[in-house]
């Protein structure tokens, strides 16, 4: 069994036994991270000529499918080892984020880019096409991003987990949009503060939403009609988060990276001052992690993955520095078990954070 660990692919596995390898996205390919024994050591390198964005696993196929920022998407068929090019039809291969659903008994892909434009495919990623209407809301001239060239993308794409068709895209920095019919309209939520890192769904009451986004964590308990701000700015979790994992069999349990400020803020100081904080109440209160974990990291944590397999469970941080943290007893201990990969980054982050 493997897992990926990226910043726009799969975050939460639920696994019928605990995973051996880690396939990690990086500024230099993917680099299989394979246990053995209390030990972890690094397998098999490849694409090392693309930077990953994200990576997926389809279960029914056994694909392993990754894009790859100004890279396109890339297939394997045996773990990771060898890998082949399936980008026919992205007409932008900038590609921010994946995600698959099974709709109607197949495998439906979807890919994010920069600039924002979404694309499916029916048929594991040997074709795709566009899906216009993502571009079609009004807000669509307002999307942009702070860093140049100023341009939006898709940085998350989630799915109701009751129904496949209803699908959430997250624009940064746009907002975050809603389709109900599987792409051929979009709804906005212009209340919602529009820097949305990604939207995460309650695995069993779908109508609530949590929206990680660029000032804090908001939760929508009836389906994005309203939403309520619990973390913010100045809060000392982090006042910029990112990842977010539900544990599948207690959704209460929540786990949350965010650095201490935005991206920004970085190209100066050098230092995202990342921490991990854990909810036992559905994310109203929050602890901040250590044992094993340095306060306040000086790298930003740019990949973060939540694996259940039976009564056990492993937490996956990787960051910019190139190091992957793991916890095998749901935050309470903490461990170092790899350093010196090439940056896991979501773009040019890692660039912001070598020191001057």
């Amino acid at each position: 069994m493997a897992i990926g660990l990226s910043h726009g692919g799969t975050t939460i596995y639920s696994s019928p036994s605990r995973s051996n390898e880690v396939l990690v996205g990086t500024r230099e390919g993917i680099a299989i991270i394979a246990r053995e024994g209390s030990a972890w050591r690094v397998a098999h390198q490849a694409l090392t000529d693309r930077h990953i964005s994200a990576i997926i696993m389809e279960s029914e196929s056994g694909l392993t499918i990754a894009g790859a920022f100004h890279g396109s998407v890339h297939v394997s068929a045996d773990g990771g080892r060898t890998w082949e090019p399936r980008g026919n039809g992205l007409t932008q291969t900038n590609v921010y984020s994946l995600a698959s659903a099974r709709v109607d008994g197949h495998a439906r892909l979807y890919a994010g880019t920069e600039p924002a434009h979404l694309f499916v495919s029916d048929d594991l990623g040997l074709h795709w096409t566009e899906v216009p209407s993502l571009r079609s809301v009004p807000s669509v001239p307002k999307w942009s991003f702070p860093a140049p060239p100023h341009i939006g993308h898709v940085k998350h794409i989630n799915f109701d987990p009751r129904n496949p068709t209803t699908i959430y895209a997250s624009i940064e920095v746009g907002g975050l949009l809603k389709s109900t019919d599987a792409g051929q309209s979009w709804q906005e939520f212009p209340e919602l503060y529009e820097d949305v890192h990604r939207l995460m769904i309650h695995p069993s009451n779908s109508r609530c939403l949590y929206a990680v986004t660029g000032r804090g964590l908001y939760v929508s308990p009836e389906g994005g009609t309203t939403w309520e701000q619990w973390t913010g700015r100045e809060d000392e979790i982090g006042g910029y988060p990112d990842g977010f994992v539900f544990c599948p069999s207690d959704p209460k349990l929540i786990f949350m990276t965010a650095a201490q400020d935005a991206p920004g803020t970085w190209r100066t100081t050098h230092f995202a001052g990342a921490r991990i904080s854990r909810s036992r109440d559905g994310g109203r209160s929050w602890e901040i992690l250590h044992n094993g974990l340095p306060d306040r990291l000086q790298a930003s944590i740019e990949a973060f993955c939540l694996e259940e397999s039976g009564n056990s469970s492993s937490i996956f941080a990787a960051t910019t520095s190139g190091e992957v943290f793991c916890s095998e007893d749901l935050g309470k201990h903490w461990e170092k078990i790899i350093s010196g990969l090439a940056p896991i980054s979501k773009a040019g982050h890692y660039r912001n954070l070598i020191a001057a």
